[in-house]
């Protein structure tokens, strides 16, 4: 589905604010939405904002509450409880001054395949005031299909047409670009080209949001994630911020392996069994008996002293932060995700 806006003449900022600036927009509020559907409640009290120029990511396994959260965005659902805001306007309140601000494409774009690409996007800028061929030429520059625009769209790869959806969806200037799961189908060729395009748009300042389940692309593509399981955002904030507050490991290698394990446990250090981390094998394949401690690199100083002062040898230390993969697996309770 493509959502399309009529919006005035999109400028995009020198220098994206979310990316240098002390106090940039917000493009996006999101307040506290909730949705009840027959008695169930599906999405509980989410909230987050999003930056002029930055790309932020809604990660979360698929039935966790992203499209029906998108759908409330753009005010294809009405949210049970809750505000939304899209460029200072209350989409329930103020639905066409706010989502003249957005471009959208919930699930799969709308693109008519036995028409050209060029038609395509003359029909959708028909429903728009102000859309004429200049604009068309614009959008089709902007997402590179200048050499394919008047072939059909039947004989277009899955990623042309996915840039054919987003040029719709840019056809009236937004200043906010939902996309919901846009790799799904893509081989690794169209995502990578897609997540360059991405960034070549979140670098004119635009503000992109990115709903996907996939945790490597949501880590190279975004600046800022929420992680969302079960209709609830368990953490908004970058990758690294999120990674920080879960907390890290250090691995530890004695020369008297239980010697060591028995001063870290008399230090009211936790240590981790194998089960319960997902450190790469690559880490700790080279080493014998590795103890693995979950504890703040600034202790590791003071138990080293301890160690030797015992009589333990050290080999070595190691501090390793959880991936993204084991944050979101802690976060939600090991749910399915691709």
């Amino acid at each position: 589905m493509t959502i399309i806006t009529d919006a005035p003449p999109y400028q995009a900022a020198t220098e994206p604010a979310a990316r240098g600036g002390n106090k940039p927009e917000t493009v996006l509020s999101v307040r506290g939405i909730k949705k009840s559907i027959r008695g169930k409640m599906i999405i509980h009290d989410v909230s987050f904002d999003v930056r002029a120029g930055e790309i932020f990511g809604f990660l979360g396994p698929n039935g966790s509450g992203k499209t029906t959260t998108i759908r409330m965005l753009v005010d294809l659902i009405k949210p049970t409880a809750g505000d939304i805001e899209i460029g200072g306007y209350n989409v329930h309140q103020h639905p066409e001054q706010a989502l003249r601000h957005v471009g959208c494409i919930v699930e799969n774009p709308e693109v008519y395949a036995y028409m050209s690409g060029w038609e395509n996007l003359e029909h959708f800028a028909r429903m728009q005031a102000g859309i004429g061929k200049d604009r068309i030429d614009e959008v089709v520059g902007i997402v590179g299909l200048d050499q394919r625009i008047h072939d059909k769209v039947k004989t277009y790869s899955l990623g042309m047409r996915q840039r054919l959806g987003i040029a719709q969806a840019l056809l009236g200037r937004p200043k906010l670009l939902i996309l919901d799961e846009p790799t799904n189908g893509l081989d690794p060729k169209g995502i990578k080209e897609l997540r360059e395009f991405i960034r070549s748009l979140a670098g004119q300042g635009m503000s992109l949001f990115i709903s996907s389940h996939l945790l490597s692309e949501i880590q190279l593509m975004c600046d800022r994630v929420a992680i969302i399981s079960h209709g609830r955002v368990r953490a908004v904030g970058t990758v690294d911020e999120l990674v920080e507050q879960a907390g890290s490991y250090v691995v530890w290698q004695f020369e008297r392996a239980e010697a060591g394990r028995r001063l870290l446990m008399e230090e009211g250090v936790r240590l981790v069994e194998d089960h319960e981390h997902q450190i790469d094998e690559g880490i700790l394949a080279p080493m014998r008996e590795p103890v693995i401690a979950s504890m703040p690199a600034e202790r590791i100083a003071d138990l080293v002293d301890k160690a030797v002062r015992g009589g333990i040898g050290v080999r070595s230390v190691q501090h390793v932060a959880p991936t993204l993969e084991e944050l979101f697996l802690r976060m939600t309770e090991g749910e399915s995700i691709g």
